[in-house]
């Protein structure tokens, strides 16, 4: 057995996501804050070009684009595992106003419980992942439906990685 299961959980901070926080892993999809966008559909529309390039087609890959239904996570949740995509970005973007918490960790080998970073959204902002980063799998904080844009391909592109210690998100409302 582990000796890591029969050490306390190391407590991992939720912070509010921000660009400027989040852009080691990836870019926060939001309109941005005080900035007009392009004008289109005749004036009756703003339009922010939010990432120029999903990087999706490595090795073959295409752009797939899918519903995932989330059930509310209960908090604190223990992170026991992470996951990357290295050939292509994840795009998470919720539909309607559904907050989640999304645990990251820089890309390259897997990471230390203590390179985890922990970011909860306002319910209106989406992430999209840098090819490669690691994270959990999505923790919605409030149920509900989820866009997530991701590379297909004919293999699947995710590694999994065990944490060699136990780590405890500990967010709370």
């Amino acid at each position: 057995m582990n000796d890591a299961a029969f050490l306390a959980p190391m407590p991992l901070a939720v912070q509010p996501l921000t660009p400027q926080a989040f852009a080691p892993y990836g870019t926060v999809l939001a309109a941005p804050a005080g900035k007009k966008g392009r004008p289109i559909n005749g004036g009756n529309a703003e339009r922010f070009d939010l990432v120029g390039d999903l990087q999706l087609g490595a090795q073959g890959g295409r752009p797939m684009l899918a519903l995932f239904r989330a059930q509310a996570r209960r908090f604190p949740h223990e992170v026991t595992e992470m996951e990357r995509h290295a050939l292509g970005s994840q795009t998470f973007v919720p539909l309607g106003e559904r907050r989640f918490v999304i645990v990251v960790a820089p890309a390259g080998e897997a990471p230390a419980p203590a390179a985890l970073a922990a970011f909860v959204t306002d319910g209106l902002q989406g992430v999209t992942l840098a090819p490669g980063t690691w994270h959990h799998a999505l923790l919605a904080v409030d149920a509900g439906d989820f866009v997530v844009v991701e590379r297909a391909a004919a293999s699947v592109d995710c590694d999994t990685c065990a944490l060699a210690a136990r780590v405890v998100v500990d967010w709370r409302d």
